[in-house]
C-alpha cells in the first residue's frame, strides 16, 4: 500500500442562511467549499485500503479495478472510466471528481465528505448504506442510482439527471434538489429533513409520496401531485 501526496490544507464549509416556505424556515444545505493544493500525477492501479494524497488521476482507466476501503484526501480525478470498480467502504474527502464516467460503480458504504461531483455520467451506482455529507452533484446524468438506507446530510443535486433514483430507507437532513430533472424516484421508507424540491424542473415520484413529511414542495408541484396523493389518502374526489 503506498502513500504517496501533498500535505494537508485547512479546510473551509460553505454555508448560507435558510429560505422561507410560509412562517416555516428551511434550513438550507452547507455546500462544500474545496480548494485542492498541488497535486501529483498518480500512476498504477488502485489498491485495496489504498491510499491517496494530494493525487489528479486524469483520463485513467480504473474500470474493474479494486479500491475497496480506500482513502482519497485531496483528489481530483478527471474523465476517468469508473466501469465496475469496487469502492466500497472507500473515503473520498475533499476531492474533486470531473466528467468520470461508468455502469455498475461500487461505492457501498462509502463515505464522501466534502465532495464536488461534476458532470459525471454513471448508471447503477452502488451507493447503499453510503454516507455523504457537504457534497455537491452538479450537471450529469445518473441512471438507476442505488441509494438504499444512505446518509445524505448538507447535499445539493444541481442541473443533473436522475433516473429511478432509489431512497427508499435512506435519511436525508438539508438536501436541495436545484433545476434537476427526477424520475421514478422510490421515496419509500425514507425520513427526511429540510429537503428542499421546490426549484426541481420535473418531480417524477414512483414509490413513497406518504413519506414526503419534512420535504418542502411549491404550490404548483402540489396541484401536480394532489390526484398521487389522494390516491395514496384512499380519498376520492368527485363533483
Amino acid at each position: 500500500m503506498a502513500r504517496t501526496g501533498a500535505a494537508g490544507r485547512p479546510r473551509g464549509a460553505a454555508g448560507g442562511a435558510g429560505g422561507g416556505a410560509g412562517d416555516m424556515v428551511v434550513r438550507a444545505a452547507r455546500r462544500p467549499a474545496v480548494r485542492l493544493p498541488p497535486l501529483v500525477p498518480f500512476g498504477g492501479a488502485l489498491e485495496p485500503d489504498g491510499d491517496y494524497d494530494g493525487l489528479e488521476f486524469r483520463e485513467a482507466d480504473l474500470a474493474g479495478q479494486d479500491g475497496a476501503g480506500a482513502r482519497f484526501l485531496d483528489c481530483a480525478l478527471t474523465g476517468c472510466s469508473l466501469d465496475g470498480t469496487a469502492l466500497s467502504r472507500a473515503r473520498l474527502l475533499d476531492t474533486v471528481l470531473t466528467g468520470v464516467r461508468g455502469v455498475g460503480t461500487g461505492l457501498a458504504e462509502a463515505t464522501l465528505r466534502d465532495v464536488e461531483l461534476v458532470d459525471a455520467r454513471l448508471g447503477g451506482t452502488q451507493l447503499h448504506g453510503a454516507v455523504l455529507e457537504r457534497v455537491l452533484v452538479r450537471g450529469g446524468k445518473f441512471d438507476c442510482p442505488n441509494l438504499r438506507g444512505a446518509r445524505l446530510r448538507d447535499v445539493v443535486f444541481e442541473g443533473c439527471v436522475l433516473v429511478e433514483p432509489d431512497f427508499a430507507g435512506a435519511r436525508l437532513e438539508r438536501v436541495e434538489f436545484v433545476d434537476c430533472t427526477v424520475k421514478g424516484a422510490d421515496f419509500g421508507g425514507v425520513a427526511l429533513s429540510d429537503v428542499d424540491l421546490r426549484r426541481v424542473a420535473v418531480l417524477d415520484v414512483a414509490r413513497g409520496l406518504d413519506r414526503l413529511a419534512g420535504a418542502v414542495i411549491s404550490p404548483v408541484q402540489l396541484m401536480d401531485l394532489a390526484p398521487r396523493l389522494a390516491a395514496e389518502l384512499g380519498l376520492r374526489v368527485m363533483d
